[in-house]
């Protein structure tokens, strides 16, 4: 691919190596150097093609979507009138990495988002995502769902002593309004965080804040529950964080789709919150049993599930770049009418203009 569509981008604003969205740029690294990447286009069971939509900041260091579709669009087009692997199955047998809010959505408010769809040109690829909701329009059938990008070598130097007790019972750390974008409350994380917020601000079992410490990471170390509600999107960071620092996610997300659901038994080291019980969370967290509490901590303390959610630099066995490759793995062989007969097309290339 020219360099204008991944590398050029990267160049102008490195901040992407370091955002919640960076999964897209280690993915690319990662496959360069694999042993599974052959050089002979006629053995490859799967294109890749890479593509930092998401490496396009603005000054606060957020995401802009509004390129996005764009790119994505003159990416696909370079490739379908460059090689002809893309035209004889209009991109049933390429993947994409759309760690974007939405995904291939390209957008970071929930209406915009399906209003936009996704990328009709996308239809037939599989998209490896971040975002994952059932029966959602962001969200189509073969979706491969990722965890977001927490940085490993960051965290491995925050640790603590394992044998440090556990006296904050509910942490959390974050916005619970988006003042800028929905200055009511209502609308920015349906509403969730900002009932988190005032029902158990002066709980004293609660311990949160839209501060975000130095400590932030050594706080989750002495949680016994980190609550990870939905943002503008059901998934978080924090699953990551609360994954690797031990801490039992409480999942505030209706219908989220968890990422490598295969490796990752979060039904089991999880605690779910519907966001209609956001009122009775404390009554639901005292509910749970000291037996319960003590085996999902024994869970969590499995250095694999660790392994799984973390996209290590140089990768490891195990890791998310492993579950990725397996999630590719388990869609082969290619759907019964993936390869067009000659001359058949499928997507409107004038769609989503």
């Amino acid at each position: 691919m020219p360099r204008k569509y991944n590398h050029y981008l990267l160049e102008k604003d490195n901040r992407c190596l370091y955002h919640m969205f960076a999964a897209e740029i280690f993915m690319h690294q990662f496959l360069l150097a694999s042993a599974v990447r052959t050089m002979n286009p006629e053995e490859a069971d799967w294109f890749y093609t890479p593509v930092y939509v998401t490496c396009d900041l603005t000054q606060q260091g957020f995401p802009l979507p509004f390129r996005a579709p764009r790119i994505m669009r003159s990416a696909i087009q370079y490739i379908a009138a460059t090689w002809p692997y893309w035209n004889r199955t209009e991109g049933a047998d390429h993947f994409f990495l759309a760690p974007h809010d939405f995904g291939a959505c390209f957008h970071y408010q929930e209406e915009r988002a399906i209003e936009r769809g996704i990328l009709p040109l996308l239809r037939r690829a599989t998209l490896v995502q971040t975002f994952g909701q059932r029966n959602h329009v962001c969200m189509q059938e073969g979706s491969i769902t990722i965890p977001p990008y927490a940085n490993p070598q960051k965290m491995q130097a925050h640790l603590i002593s394992p044998g440090t007790p556990r006296s904050i019972f509910a942490y959390f750390r974050g916005l619970f309004y988006d003042m800028g974008n929905d200055p009511e409350g209502g609308y920015y994380a349906r509403g969730a965080r900002a009932s988190v917020w005032e029902n158990f601000k002066d709980n004293p079992l609660f311990d949160m804040s839209s501060e975000h410490p130095s400590t932030y990471y050594e706080d989750m170390q002495r949680a016994i529950f980190c609550l990870c509600p939905l943002g503008w999107a059901p998934w978080s960071p924090r699953l990551v964080e609360a994954v690797v620092f031990g801490c039992i996610p409480v999942i505030i997300a209706d219908d989220i789709v968890l990422p490598f659901a295969d490796a990752i038994p979060w039904e089991q080291i999880s605690v779910f919150v519907a966001e209609a019980d956001v009122p009775r969370l404390d009554s639901i967290l005292a509910s749970v049993a000291p037996e319960d509490v003590l085996r999902k901590q024994r869970l969590l303390a499995s250095p694999a599930m660790k392994q799984a959610v973390l996209f290590h630099q140089p990768a490891r066995p195990g890791d998310a770049f492993d579950q990725v490759l397996n999630g590719l793995a388990r869609k082969l062989p290619h759907r019964e009418g993936a390869f067009l007969k000659p001359g058949q097309k499928v997507l409107d290339w004038n769609a989503g203009l």
